[in-house]
């Protein structure tokens, strides 16, 4: 049964599409069955992989306005082997439909039970906010990986997610699921400034070991790689960018072999 992890942190700027992207990219390279699912209506990790989004006949919206079957949604995508569910603008009109839905945390769990056999990894890149879209998200995961930039005030925010998490938690009870965090991942290390390795220090002491050993630094060739519409695991294999992504799936995957 495949693994539904969310990334998530209200916070924007932190790396969450980029992680998304990558560790989808890192895991596939491992061999792992990886389905990428987009939530946030900016659409960044739809056009990160180089999806033309003018030419969908269906989005990630249509899960939640229940207009299409999950299976005719996602994409197959050409520069490297993992499977989208794409999004668009649309996305951000479906709040208010879900308001008056009965079901309404419920709708994403229910439409990615349908396809998590088909996977080893279902990934889901949630929107820098905690409203109705994400609360989907974190209710349809098994694990929750929480990208923190290594800059002031990073931890900043924090508690209102971690809160979020613990509602989440009592919300799956009734189907004898509980949402944890898979870990925190540290990422934007400026390697030329003290006050990144002093955030490390930081995280670290108020997360203890649910923080990954791998940070992610500050890479150039991340920053390029979206515009070629490639993750940078394919753009620049031997970058560091790509390096500590993949070193972060081998981690992640030994973890859950334990």
């Amino acid at each position: 049964m495949g693994k539904i992890l969310s990334i998530s942190n209200q916070k924007g700027g932190v790396g969450k599409t980029t992680t998304s992207v990558n560790l989808a990219s890192s895991l596939s390279y491992l061999g792992k069955r990886v389905l990428l699912v987009d939530v946030d209506h900016q659409a960044n990790a739809t056009t990160y992989l180089g999806i033309n989004r003018a030419n969908l006949d269906y989005t990630v919206a249509d899960i939640f306005l229940e207009n299409a079957n999950i299976r005719e949604i996602i994409q197959q995508v050409d520069s490297v082997n993992v499977d989208v569910i794409p999004a668009r603008y649309e996305l951000g009109n479906v709040s208010q439909f879900l308001l008056s839905h009965d079901n309404k945390d419920y709708i994403l769990s229910n439409a990615l039970e349908e396809v998590r056999e088909d996977y080893d990894y279902i990934i889901i890149d949630c929107p820098p906010s905690l409203g109705v879209v994400t609360i989907n998200a974190l209710v349809a995961s098994d694990s929750v990986l929480i990208p923190v930039q290594c800059e002031f005030l990073a931890l900043d925010g924090l508690t209102q997610l971690l809160n979020t998490i613990r509602v989440i938690q009592k919300k799956q009870k009734y189907n004898q699921r509980s949402l944890t965090i898979e870990g925190v991942l540290l990422t934007m290390l400026d390697t030329r400034s003290n006050i990144g390795y002093e955030v490390i220090n930081e995280v670290r002491t108020y997360f203890k070991e649910k923080v990954f050993k791998t940070v992610i630094p500050r890479n150039v060739k991340c920053s390029v790689a979206p515009s070629h519409g490639l993750p940078v695991t394919e753009f620049s294999p031997n970058s560091k960018g790509s390096i500590s992504y993949k070193n972060l799936a081998k981690e992640m995957v030994a973890i859950s072999e334990r």
